[in-house]
């Protein structure tokens, strides 16, 4: 390393920390996943950029990136922690227990999108090899954004899971393919090898790691966990390495090791940050490589391309669904959440490449379709969700008027929801609960509750259950601007109808209050305040006592709301048990 470079280097990684510092948490703020956050300032300050600018205006070299090789490195170890983290997550419990879903509709899901896309390019002139292996890459779908946009615990976020395992999967014999430096003629050897090297790895990991994690458990030290695990991320990339296979194929394999020990969770925890910040660099390279002279030339078919690609994902993963018997709402939602390429994407067109698969100009115009696909992923998500509430109106039942007269009106029926459901059950009050997800009101009906199809956030829904007739409205959504809103609005409808809200907090609470609620309860302080009672009864302090303080720190917080709503009467915060109104 030359004088001249190493400050280069230096400026370089404080450009990246710093764009870390300011994307991770600023996007989380605005609950937008960072990937887009790192590709967008790898737009902004790469070499196409601000970059651009640096020669004329020299100030801007201390906030750009010139030197788009010298990150390289770093960006290639992005790479490996990514695959290893996927690895982490394929388990053989895990493909057992959902092997009808991953290997049903997830792999049906990556045949049918990958033929499609393949022949269309192949159609419009690419060569054979090239078109197969662009449909492939093309076909995948965002691990990094989907999951966390519709989680796993709904129908969709379930069957996106299925779909999603699969192609992370896939991905093994995949990279044995594209990202092998032996020629066509060696590939079978050099199978050979890998098939033995992953075999070893796969037997000695399940000897060798237990031990390491068990003496790191023993001195509890979270540092020798990061460095166990790095150490086998290493050894298992080398291993790959030298044997013509890439070294993340042995990433892979290594997250696949550990996946199958007592101490995943722990080694998820430890390897967070750096996998994190590894995969923010190689975004930024992503972002480096949109050439934005060239994008402003090509924009129509570059969007062109785009919206290709997501139709044929779009429709194919929909008509998947609704073939498996899912629900219009859930795979409309589906299919757009899933219609966008993925940064797997990225590793496979990059790995081809280099290899000499796809040409240059090729990988380049791919790479910048999709990082632009990466960008739109939470608006298709948005859209997913308009579409299926679309979908399902019209065969869904509506509500019926006069269907809340003299009840306790539910809105959203959740774990929350259920539970009030059943205390009113309990005691002998009718109800009427409402919500929009048609799946879980008919799982909700199989159990004998009173559920009915409707979009709280539509306005005339207040008309059809006339709610100037309920005894009650309860919001218990998991929403705070949504709850504020609807207890805004029917409060304006119905002045003397008791509101009940669940709020998150005081700070919510107060919000609350002043949208004209009558009761918020606020989830985190009811929680602390019982965990706080268990505590104290627990470690042998007298029950009077214990439950005289906490009806004094509830009071205390009653007017700290009442402050906050500036509130003529105190909230009836403090109703809800019976006990605290005990001497």
């Amino acid at each position: 390393m030359t004088a001249g470079t190493a400050p280069q280097g230096l400026k370089d990684a404080l450009v990246i920390l710093g764009a870390a510092g300011i994307v991770i948490p600023a996007f989380a703020r605005l609950r937008i996943s960072p990937v887009i956050g790192f590709i967008l300032v790898g737009m902004i300050v790469g070499p196409f950029g601000l970059g651009a600018l640096a020669r004329e205006h020299a100030w801007l070299d201390a906030v750009t990136i010139t030197d788009r090789q010298g990150i390289e490195p770093f960006a290639e170890f992005g790479i490996i922690l990514l695959l290893f983290a996927i690895g982490l997550e394929l388990s053989f419990r895990r493909l057992i227990a959902m092997r009808r879903s991953i290997f049903g509709i997830g792999a049906a899901e990556m045949v049918f999108g990958s033929l499609l896309i393949g022949a269309g390019l192949w159609l419009a002139g690419d060569a054979p090899a090239s078109a197969a292996t662009l449909g492939i890459a093309l076909a995948m779908s965002s691990t990094a954004l989907v999951l966390p946009i519709v989680g796993m615990s709904s129908p969709v976020g379930r069957a996106a899971f299925a779909m999603l395992l699969f192609e992370d999967l896939a991905l093994v014999p995949l990279l044995f393919v594209l990202a092998s430096t032996a020629p066509i003629a060696g590939l079978p050897l050099v199978f050979a090898k890998g098939a033995v090297v992953i075999a070893l790895m796969l037997v000695a990991g399940r000897f060798l790691l237990p031990p390491l994690f068990a003496q790191a458990a023993r001195t509890k030290s979270p540092e020798l966990f990061l460095a166990v695990s790095l150490l086998t991320v290493i050894l298992a990339s080398l291993a790959t390495a030298g044997v013509g296979l890439s070294p993340i194929v042995g990433a892979l394999v290594a997250g696949v090791i550990i996946a199958e020990t007592d101490y995943r969770s722990e080694v998820e925890v430890v390897t967070a940050p750096f996998r994190g910040l590894a995969l923010g660099v190689f975004l930024i390279t992503v972002g480096m490589r949109i050439d934005f002279h060239l994008l402003a030339t090509i924009w129509p078919q570059l969007l062109g391309a785009l919206a290709a690609v997501l139709a044929v994902k779009t429709v194919v993963t929909s008509g998947l669904l609704r073939f498996s018997g899912s629900r219009a709402a859930t795979a409309a939602e589906t299919g757009l959440i899933m219609a966008s390429p993925s940064e797997t994407t990225l590793i496979l067109i990059g790995a081809a490449a280099a290899t000499g698969t796809i040409g240059a100009a090729s990988a380049n115009f791919w790479q910048a379709v999709t990082a632009l696909g990466l960008t739109i992923t939470p608006l298709l998500a948005e859209l997913g969700r308009l579409a299926g509430r679309r979908a399902d109106h019209g065969a869904a039942e509506e509500p019926h008027a006069g269907e809340a007269k003299g009840r306790v009106v539910i809105f959203g029926f959740g774990r929350v929801g259920r539970m009030v459901a059943d205390m009113l059950i309990a005691h002998k009050r009718p109800y009427l609960a409402v919500d929009s997800d048609i799946d879980g009101i008919r799982h909700a009906r199989e159990g004998g509750y009173n559920v009915l199809f409707g979009d709280v956030r539509r306005p005339e829904l207040a008309d059809k259950l006339h709610l100037g007739n309920a005894a009650a409205l309860v919001l218990t959504m998991d929403d705070p601007v949504l709850v504020a809103q609807l207890a805004r609005r029917v409060r304006g409808w119905v002045p003397e109808l008791p509101i009940i809200a669940r709020a998150r907090d005081t700070d919510h609470a107060a919000q609350l209050y002043k949208a004209g609620v009558t009761d918020a309860v606020p989830e985190t302080l009811e929680a602390s305040l019982q965990l706080a009672e268990a505590v104290l009864v627990d470690v042998g302090a007298p029950m009077g006592p214990v439950i005289a303080s906490i009806h004094e720190k509830r009071s205390e917080l009653r007017s700290e709301i009442m402050a906050e709503a500036e509130l003529d009467s105190e909230p009836r915060l403090g109703r809800r048990r019976a006990r605290d109104s005990r001497p």
